[in-house]
């Protein structure tokens, strides 16, 4: 796990009364008071004792009180230290492994179907805002690129990477092109580009190509003027599924109109997330990462924690990730998280598995 800031060492007492108000919390979005931990939790403690600890974890900033409440919330370093030092994670139940591996192992017949049902399936299991970017395909390798002629002025191009991903282009054309012009072309195009990665195209894709015919000319100079439009793929809002939505404002922070005008917001501005999943995506690879709120770098992200792991389709990455309170079950969605993007790697991977 990410954000493993340096822990401040907690006593035995201290650490079992955090983690019974961050549980609490976590269970019922209401403040927790000394009294009702004493009762609930069993600690062989009074009261008071309980009232004096929760005292020091709040002058330590692990807790918090709102307002005039007699009862005390978890703060983003109380869940830091939770999720860093003495939360259990929860395995996942069987009922769930089996739904999570039946879903995905759905036969589509396009890739990106695969990404609107694996985020689907995360905020239907969590309750929370699901979403799921598409790779990046900057280290995908190249398998095989079509020119096909749509009109005198247009010509599409298909990019096939060997991870099974294709993007198509088109691209505006002034000159008429004839059909042996475009196969000859694209012969040549497949001939020096094939196996490459597609950051490797972008970088020396003019240098690849100085030496063609004239008749050839035309067409690689559109794609030299064209290069990062054909092998880089910056559609940022259209690489981003985000579901769940229904899901999440039924959680009792949204009864408040100011906090449900914020999810709304966030929703809308599909810039943010994507910011914030490729931020998660540099931290930690490979492994889930956990981010609480003022840990995430944009204000209107402080109300909430982001649950993130990367996916693998061939040499291109993705990330997916549940967007919720900072009062989420981190414990059951840190493994959920962990176990979808495992098998959609695996799916993806080998689809008839």
């Amino acid at each position: 796990m990410a954000n493993n800031p340096e822990k401040e060492p907690l006593n035995e007492r201290e650490r079992n009364i955090l983690r019974s108000v961050v549980q609490q919390f976590i269970l019922t979005a209401s403040p927790v008071g000394s009294r009702y931990i004493s009762r609930k939790y069993e600690m062989g403690i009074s009261a008071a004792t309980v009232r004096n600890i929760m005292a020091d974890l709040e002058e330590s900033g692990f807790i918090n009180h709102p307002h005039t409440s007699a009862g005390r919330v978890p703060t983003d370093k109380g869940y830091r230290y939770y999720v860093d030092s003495i939360m259990e994670l929860n395995e996942i139940k069987n009922p769930e492994k089996g739904l999570i591996n039946k879903t995905l192992k759905t036969d589509v017949s396009e890739t990106e179907e695969l990404f609107k049902i694996a985020s689907t399936l995360l905020s239907t299991i969590t309750n929370q805002l699901a979403c799921v970017s598409y790779p990046d395909i900057d280290p995908g390798i190249l398998e095989k690129l079509q020119i096909i002629n749509l009109t005198s002025s247009r010509l599409l191009i298909v990019i096939s990477i060997k991870s099974g991903l294709v993007r198509t282009i088109t691209l505006e054309i002034k000159s008429r092109l004839k059909i042996n012009q475009l196969e000859s072309v694209e012969r040549l195009l497949n001939e020096r580009l094939s196996g490459l990665r597609m950051s490797e195209i972008r970088t020396t894709f003019k240098d690849r190509f100085k030496d063609v015919d004239d008749n050839q000319k035309p067409i690689i100079r559109l794609f030299v003027d064209s290069v990062d439009k054909i092998f880089k793929d910056d559609r940022r809002n259209e690489k981003l599924i985000l579901t769940g939505a229904r899901n999440i404002i039924k959680q009792p922070e949204f009864e408040d109109p100011e906090k449900f005008e914020s999810i709304i917001e966030l929703m809308e501005d599909k810039d943010i997330i994507i910011h914030i999943m490729e931020k998660s995506a540099e931290k930690d690879k490979n492994d889930v990462v956990i981010s609480i709120g003022s840990e995430i770098d944009d204000v209107k992200m402080q109300e909430y924690s982001f649950i993130s792991k990367e996916y693998q389709l061939g040499e291109t990455i993705g990330t997916l990730g549940i967007i919720g309170p900072k009062r989420m079950e981190y414990s059951k969605i840190i493994s959920i998280v962990d176990y979808v993007s495992r098998m959609l790697s695996e799916f993806l991977t080998n689809p008839s598995k």
